[in-house]
């Protein structure tokens, strides 16, 4: 070739864009003395320092740490402060009110959800976020310098609004934030933020409040999730508004109505009063009328696509965590196991939860979101079997636990799965919407069964033995074997 002509150069192969970012993205300018941070744009592919970093790619690696704080410390209130409230019960003298200072938050939660859905969608996910963090950390605020039991409980209503509303705003905010390609990912966050607390949680709630007063298990949070709020902020830029929004008076009186219901089911579940089976029965019949209208169409004939997919989600949650409230004691009565040595069970359990969602997001064989969620209720199934399998002498322990870890590996894949699921089948403008409705339909059921459970147990213990658990594993069973045929129905194409 000629001197002076330039050889060219020949075509760099093109990677797989695994993020494309959205429009507001920018390239940001150079930092003294740097280079200009790369941010992913439309079009662009990643580097394979992108493919590996998606995070720092994105520009969203702040906002996935303020995305695991938030939710953490949301389930460390719902899930670890049950270690605490014997305590705060004895010290404010209000026994009499324990029971309701369990329903309240999960009632009001309820309820928020229908308005942080509207919110969402008429003001944007940002101010839904902002109001739901400082609703929480006032609600932790008033719980934890209360001098009576009722204003506890009173507090611990006002933290459950909070709960409601940032439940929400984080899904939308996932949706409108994340790119497809890394909303799996996100979830994986998700994932492990609630499943953390369920391993530490209790654990160190009980030693804050032996040490330093239960009052800091409540008091020492709020500073926390204002931090995580000003971590989201890269997230928050994403917010839109949409004025033609309105509110919907009806739909938001029935998730009034239909937590009311769960606060009365919650309550009678405890069994702390003697009328609780009314409270049960009337609380169960009212939710189940007025939770249709919260639900997309075809939700209870497990229609395919969406209502297939919070029908499953709802199924094999529930049909998980009933069985997961009776195990422990079930392993130490009928098998003699201490305490501790049936809490590894839950241990194990959680930690694979969270196997499960990583693996899911990482192997090719998992690409089939249709398989993972079938995948996901077969194992509850095999979970609930081997948490029967507990009643009988014969069956030995490393069965059972082999069996319930499944279950936990099945959850971890299927959860996740069909989180991304509502948000893939939704619109910008209904993610607030169908995502408000999954997270009633988990709550109402939950509550439901636990409920039934609960008495079925309480009145069948006089009998003794094994009687009351196999009982309650029945009724889990199921509800596990009916979530499987409907966990084929999650997605309109088959092939996927």
């Amino acid at each position: 070739m000629a001197r002076g002509v330039r050889r060219p150069r020949p075509p760099t192969p093109q990677r797989p864009a695994l993020l494309r970012a959205s429009a507001r993205h920018r390239a940001r300018p150079a930092r003294a003395g740097g280079t200009a941070r790369r941010v992913a744009r439309p079009g662009r592919a990643m580097t394979a320092v992108e493919l590996r970093s998606p995070w720092r790619a994105s520009g969203l690696g702040p906002a996935v740490i303020g995305l695991f704080i938030t939710a953490f410390l949301v389930a460390f209130e719902s899930l670890a402060v049950a270690t605490a409230l014997p305590i705060v019960a004895e010290d404010l003298d209000g026994l009499s009110l324990y029971a309701v200072s369990f329903a309240a938050p999960a009632a009001t939660a309820v309820a928020a959800m229908t308005v942080a859905a509207w919110g969402c969608e008429r003001y944007g996910h940002a101010p839904v976020m902002v109001s739901g963090v400082l609703v929480f950390a006032a609600g932790l605020l008033a719980a934890g310098v209360a001098s009576t039991m009722t204003q506890f409980v009173v507090g611990r209503g006002v933290q459950g609004v909070g709960s409601g509303l940032i439940g929400v705003a984080l899904y939308v905010l996932v949706g409108r934030t994340f790119p497809p390609e890394l909303r799996p990912r996100a979830f994986v966050v998700l994932t492990s933020a609630w499943v953390l607390p369920a391993i530490v949680g209790p654990v160190l709630a009980g030693t804050v409040a032996e040490h330093l007063g239960w009052r800091w298990v409540f008091l020492g949070v709020p500073m926390l999730a204002l931090a995580a709020l000003g971590l989201l902020r890269p997230a928050l830029a994403s917010s839109r508004a949409d004025a033609t929004a309105v509110a919907d008076a009806g739909r938001i009186r029935r998730s009034v109505v239909v937590a009311l219901a769960v606060f009365a089911v919650t309550v009678g579940g405890q069994r702390t009063v003697g009328w609780w089976p009314v409270l049960v029965v009337a609380g169960a019949v009212t939710a189940a009328a007025a939770v249709i209208a919260l639900l997309p169409p075809g939700t209870f004939r497990a229609r395919r696509g969406l209502p297939s997919v919070i029908a499953t989600r709802s199924l094999t949650s529930t049909a998980f965590f009933a069985v997961e409230s009776f195990l422990p004691l079930a392993l130490v009565q009928l098998r003699g196991l201490s305490a501790t040595a049936a809490g590894l069970f839950l241990t194990t359990t959680a930690v694979l939860w969270f196997a499960g969602s990583w693996w899911s997001t990482r192997s090719r064989w998992w690409q089939s979101r249709r398989r993972r969620t079938v995948f996901g209720s077969g194992a509850v199934v095999a979970a609930v079997a081997a948490a029967a399998a507990a009643t009988v002498d014969a069956v030995p322990l490393a069965l059972i636990a082999a069996g319930w870890a499944v279950g936990g590996l099945g959850m971890g894949i299927a959860m996740p799965t069909l989180s991304v699921l509502v948000l893939d089948l939704s619109t910008s403008q209904t993610q607030g919407r169908n995502s408000a409705s999954m997270q009633t339909s988990d709550a109402v059921l939950q509550a439901l069964v636990i409920a039934v459970c609960s008495g079925v147990f309480a009145g069948l213990l006089a009998s003794g033995g094994a009687t009351p658990f196999i009982a309650v594993f029945a009724i889990a069973a199921v509800v596990a074997v009916i979530a499987v045929p409907v966990s084929m129905r999650v997605v309109p194409d088959e092939s996927r």
